[in-house]
């Protein structure tokens, strides 16, 4: 599995819920909380983004909580 990455904010719902689904499907990833490192939030911001949760799964970035589009991502990189 290639290195994941999932830029988050405190309060945001949207980003528990992407945390919880790749716990549950096992998947180790590093978070990144733009309210805590001004550095992550420019990232999102460089990456063309505006909005949390965004997920970085090598080449593919998934914009919020899009269990089709995990899918899609994660069965490629398997």
């Amino acid at each position: 599995m290639e290195n994941v990455v999932v830029y988050t904010s405190t309060n945001c719902p949207h980003c528990r819920q992407v945390k919880s689904f790749l716990n549950e499907k096992g998947i180790s990833f590093e978070e990144r909380n733009i309210e805590q490192n001004e550095e992550f939030a420019q990232q999102v911001w460089d990456m063309g983004m505006r909005a949390v949760p965004v997920t970085v799964i090598g080449e593919h970035k998934i914009v919020g909580m899009n269990k089709t589009q995990f899918d899609k991502v994660l069965a490629a990189a398997q």
